[in-house]
């Protein structure tokens, strides 16, 4: 059985910076990786995906070059650093796994593990 709790939101300003974990279990037998978002009001977003097994990522063109994955396999923990943070970056960020054979960031919300999520909040 595989568990995620996100830790490492919070209130930022525009511009500011945070790092998001995910406490990943039940790893190695996981094949796709990633996170998502949902702003009040609004779908499920997907953001990032990496492939554990050759470390392949993809981002959502809304937060390339700000975001970067990343995971230490050490610690069983999937990270999300977010950087350049803009107010429409605010919402409830989950990480998400699955163990289907292809992934990409747009089919992260419908993956079968989630976490309880991470609020995230910019401000202008």
């Amino acid at each position: 059985q595989v568990q995620l709790v996100e830790s490492g939101g919070g209130a930022v300003q525009a511009g500011g910076s945070l790092r998001l974990s995910c406490a990943v279990s039940g790893y190695p037998s996981i094949n796709c990786l990633g996170w998502f978002r949902q702003a009040p009001g609004k779908e499920r977003e997907g953001v990032v995906v990496v492939v554990p097994g050759s470390g392949r990522t993809r981002y959502s063109d809304s937060v390339k070059g700000r975001f970067t994955i990343s995971r230490s396999d050490a610690k069983n923990t999937l990270y999300l650093q977010m950087n350049s943070l803009k107010p429409e970056d605010t919402a409830m960020y989950y990480c998400a796994a699955d163990l289907r054979g292809y992934c990409d960031y747009d089919n992260v919300p419908t993956y079968k593990y989630k976490g309880q999520g991470t609020q995230v909040t910019v401000s202008s």
